[in-house]
């Protein structure tokens, strides 16, 4: 059946499929068999808000990964070095800093699925998560930058420097353990935004392949049926994400007041 997803349960049957299928009534609302109801096509919203959420988890997750692997190694290597390079990489932060995110997130998936249409499933992924991250790398460089400006100039640094230690060594095993304390608190955080990001381009129809039911997806699919009486199809996702990003959001607050040394 197309749009199944088989993971290799026991006796072959998918775990989750998002294709059409007759089981449950058309447009149910909550019951003993479908507590959230069902869709136009009788799939039960409780199971796709289920595996939806993990998507948007995984591309959320996967792009603040990258976004701080790519900001905090340009930020780190911008504060040490100075000179043209930091130059050079904050003016360019500054360039990207003047585009929305979202547009350029936008603009870069619609590139990605246009140029490989008939692409697999793995590679549309892979364009969400790219589009995501370079629009997000840039607070990270711009954060470590700071930090990374007020320690190589302590006695540690200078220690470490004097004793003929490599700089590359520096910035790794002495510099980098004291600037990752915001870079925490600012990915937790993040990551609401990045699953945000995500559910508003699948929304607009360039995120993730619409046999994969993400919180944006369903919230689209939904969006036809909200004034026609069918309002479980897009409030149930909707709320389900607003939930998502409260968590993370609460979950970047604590690591920030457990992080503060003045708190304590």
């Amino acid at each position: 059946m197309p749009g199944c997803r088989r993971r290799g349960s026991r006796g072959g049957a998918p775990s989750f499929c998002w294709a059409p299928t007759t089981r449950g009534a058309t447009f149910s609302g909550g019951s003993t068999k479908f507590l959230l109801g069902t869709d136009d096509q009788g799939r039960d919203i409780l199971s796709a808000l289920i595996y939806g959420s993990r998507i948007s988890l995984v591309v959320g997750l996967a792009s603040v990964i990258l976004s701080v692997l790519v900001g905090v190694s340009l930020g780190l290597l911008a504060g040490f070095r100075g000179g043209w390079l930091d130059a050079f990489l904050m003016r360019l932060c500054d360039v990207m800093l003047s585009f929305p995110a979202i547009l350029v997130a936008l603009l870069i998936a619609g590139v990605g699925r246009a140029l490989f249409p008939n692409a697999h499933e793995s590679l549309a992924f892979g364009v969400l998560i790219l589009s995501i991250t370079l629009t997000g790398w840039v607070q990270y460089a711009r954060t470590v930058r700071g930090s990374t400006l007020v320690e190589r100039n302590k006695e540690y640094v200078q220690a470490a420097r004097v004793t003929g230690v490599a700089p590359m060594r520096i910035m790794g095993r002495h510099v980098l353990p004291n600037v990752m304390g915001p870079v925490l608190v600012l990915a937790t955080i993040q990551v609401a935004t990045a699953i945000i990001t995500e559910a508003t381009l699948s929304f607009l129809g360039v995120g993730v392949p619409p046999t994969s039911p993400s919180l944006g997806t369903l919230i689209r699919v939904g969006n036809d049926y909200l004034f026609s009486g069918e309002w479980w199809i897009t409030i149930f996702p909707g709320v389900m994400l607003v939930l998502i990003a409260l968590s993370v959001n609460l979950l970047g607050d604590w690591l920030r007041d457990a992080l503060n040394p003045r708190l304590r």
